[in-house]
Formats: C-alpha cells, sequence, structure tokens
C-alpha cells in the first residue's frame, strides 16, 4: 500500500509517542510459543499403532511444527526425516558363529519327519512322461523369482544356483522319476511333505507337475530359510556362500542344504546348536552351486 503523508500524520505520531512506554515497549519481546501438540501414540491401542519417522525422533526442545508455520524461526539442526532413518540391521560375516543356544522356533507348524532310507537295492520307478531340460530349466527359475514370504519376510529369496543344484543332485532334472523312499520329480518331494506344504501356505500344488514340483522344493528351501535363520542367525536370511567357513556348521547355506535332505530337525534342535548330520550331501550340492554343468542349460 503507498505512503501519503497527510494532515492527519502528526496526530498519528503523536499517538504512538504517547504510547511509548506501552504497546512499542513490547515489540521486540519474542513470541509465546504455543505447547507442542499431543501426539496420538498414547491414546490408540497399542496394535493401531506403528512407529514413524515423526514420532520415533521427535526433538522434545524442538520448536513445533505448528509454531513454525506460524513464523517462528525454525532451530538450526538435524531434521526428524534425517534423525528416523533406523539403524542397520548388523550384517553377519563369515567370522559370525551361528547362535550356540538357539532362540525358539517361530514357526510352530513343521513338516512331517523325512522317511527311512530305501533299501540300497532298490532301483527308482518312473511315471508319466518326461519334461525336457529348457522346460526344467524354466520351472526353476520361476521357483526362484518367487517371494515365498511376502508379509513377515519379503526378503527371503532361494537362489537358482540352489535351486538347480539341488533339483540335480536329487533327480539329475528328471522330471518323472520316482525314488524307492517315495520322493517324486524334479525336486524328490516327499507326498506327506506337498500335502504339509499345501495346507501351510493355503496352496493345491500337484507334487506330480514339474512346474508345480519345482515350486514345492523351492516352498521347502525356503520355509527351511527362515526356520533355521530365525533361530539361529537373528533373521538374517541371505544364503550366501561367502558367510561359510571350512566349518560346515558355519552358514545359513550349509545348514538349508543339509535340512532339505534330512529335515529341519536333525538340523534345528531346540536348545541345541546347529547340526549338519550328512556333510556329504551338503558338500556335493555346494560343490553343484558352482560346478555343476546344469549351471548351463
Amino acid at each position: 500500500m503507498g505512503r501519503n503523508v497527510t494532515r492527519w500524520g502528526v496526530a498519528v505520531v503523536a499517538g504512538v509517542l504517547l504510547l511509548a512506554g506501552g504497546a512499542c515497549a513490547d515489540v521486540g519481546a519474542p513470541a509465546r510459543e504455543l505447547p507442542a501438540p499431543v501426539g496420538l501414540g498414547g491414546e490408540l491401542p497399542d496394535a493401531a499403532v506403528e512407529p514413524t519417522a515423526t514420532t520415533a525422533s521427535a526433538d522434545p526442545t524442538a520448536t513445533p511444527a505448528a509454531v513454525q508455520a506460524m513464523g517462528a524461526a525454525p532451530k538450526v539442526g538435524p531434521s526428524a526425516s534425517a534423525s528416523a532413518k533406523p539403524s542397520p540391521k548388523p550384517r553377519r560375516t563369515a567370522a559370525t558363529a551361528p547362535r550356540t543356544v538357539p532362540k525358539p522356533p517361530t514357526e510352530t507348524q513343521v513338516p512331517p519327519d523325512p522317511p527311512k532310507p530305501a533299501p540300497s537295492a532298490c532301483t527308482p520307478s518312473y511315471k508319466g512322461d518326461q519334461a525336457s531340460r529348457a522346460q526344467a530349466k524354466a520351472a526353476l527359475v520361476d521357483a526362484a523369482g518367487r517371494t515365498y514370504w511376502p508379509t513377515s519376510a519379503p526378503d527371503i529369496r532361494v537362489p537358482l544356483s540352489l535351486l538347480k543344484a539341488t533339483a540335480w543332485q536329487e533327480s539329475g532334472w528328471q522330471s518323472n522319476i520316482v525314488a524307492c523312499d517315495g520322493g517324486i520329480g524334479l525336486m524328490q518331494v516327499m507326498p506327506d511333505t506337498a500335502s504339509w506344504m499345501n495346507q501351510r501356505f493355503g496352496q493345491s500344488y500337484d507334487v506330480w507337475d514339474y512346474r508345480d514340483n519345482a515350486y514345492l522344493g523351492g516352498t521347502y528351501l525356503a520355509w527351511l530359510t527362515k526356520y533355521i535363520g530365525d533361530m539361529y542367525f537373528d533373521a538374517d536370511y541371505r544364503l550366501d556362500a561367502d558367510l561359510c567357513t571350512d566349518e560346515l556348521d558355519s552358514c545359513l547355506l550349509n545348514a538349508v542344504v543339509a535340512g532339505y535332505n534330512f529335515g529341519h530337525g536333525a538340523v534345528a534342535r531346540e536348545g541345541q546348536p546347529l547340526a549338519i548330520p550328512n556333510p556329504g550331501y551338503v558338500r556335493n550340492v555346494r560343490a553343484l552351486i558352482t560346478e555343476c554343468e546344469c549351471l548351463g542349460f
């Protein structure tokens, strides 16, 4: 708005001078800060409260956001969003041994124990048509690309090299082979184990279909990863070979491979150290992960 000196100017100046001891004395005083708004965290049931960047790192000495919006000068310092970043989860290394005393298992529904070994004189049989290597590879690639625990452990992935190596160790990629102990197909899935996994995960995979058989094998490997990872590795689900030492019981990868062959109960035992009861099988699969001719299919 323009400034025009009029006859009222003198009167205005006089009025200001008369009030010099009153209102003008407060011009330089800082404005009162309003109290910070009350948060909602204490008023909602626990199940409805989820930590956020703002509530987790609010500075009790900082000027409330509402006051800043009204013109108060914000404090200099780290922002709430910058300070709200959670500290990274400790990364395990090859020097980090699994827990000697495991945590209680988080999975209370467990698969059935594997059957007793079949007589050595028994020979496997075959049922149905054999899938080509290209078809078997496509099924294993699809299984490796799945997210098996989308809610509680979305970072669990079953490496394609592990799936390929396990399928080669178990069946030589023969999709229609039936072992003497009852194992079926590409991943040699036991019928009882297939039924349990379908019930546990709400699926209806057909163990006789080579694609579903690959998914069932991947599902079992993923289940073992979570079960053993929670108990012995503080929910670090990485199946990296470089986390292993010369000791077979040093890493999650070896434990999962062992469990696929011998069952979870022979590897992860409540209150006892991690066990690898089948070292020969584990060494074979570990070698196949990097050396299998199937990797070139």
